[in-house]
């Protein structure tokens, strides 16, 4: 030791810079945890399937939903819901279909809506969950009426499919239950 008065402290000074290491260390990892967070955040945010626009009030017909293109390559429908003011959850879906075009219907038909089972995808088409028909996704959102999935409008802009709140609320019809048939 160089310093005799100091006998008995080495074991002491080295707590101290243990713990100031410590500390150093326990913000470095803190510091990347929230790091990561942030990134997980961000990364989350740009994946979300929606986003609100700007727009003049939550219950303005022109707020807008916006979906990445990329979302749709895989071919494959992809199912969304959207409750309303009035507690309806309007269901549809947004799929690209084999002919290379982004489609969109609600997750409903004229005919079968009162039953409230939608459709799934089986290979190129989307079958009626209550009476098994089948429509090509080629006809998604160009024939509507019968058992055909309804029309959703939407656009394509800047990357993005785009659905306007209004079109969609639109389709509530089909989604409230208090009033079958």
């Amino acid at each position: 030791m160089k310093y005799p008065e100091e006998k008995g402290k080495g074991k002491t000074r080295m707590r101290r810079v243990i713990g100031e290491r410590g500390i150093i260390e326990g913000f470095r990892i803190s510091l990347g945890v929230g790091l990561m967070g942030l990134m997980f955040l961000l990364a989350g945010a740009a994946l979300a399937p929606t986003s609100w626009a700007e727009g003049p009030s939550p219950s303005s017909k022109q707020l807008l939903f916006f979906y990445p293109t990329k979302t749709f390559e895989d071919g494959k429908a992809h199912f969304f819901e959207h409750k309303t003011e009035k507690g309806i959850t309007i269901k549809y879906f947004i799929l690209k279909s084999s002919d290379g075009l982004i489609r969109a219907a609600f997750d409903a038909c004229d005919v079968c809506w009162p039953e409230g089972k939608g459709y799934f995808q089986k290979g190129d088409f989307m079958v009626c969950r209550n009476c098994g028909q089948r429509f090509a996704s080629i006809r998604v959102n160009e024939v509507k009426g019968g058992c055909n999935p309804a029309p959703l409008a939407r656009e394509i802009q800047e990357g993005n499919v785009v659905i306007k709140v209004g079109d969609l609320l639109e389709g509530s019809r089909y989604f409230n239950f208090t009033k079958k048939g």
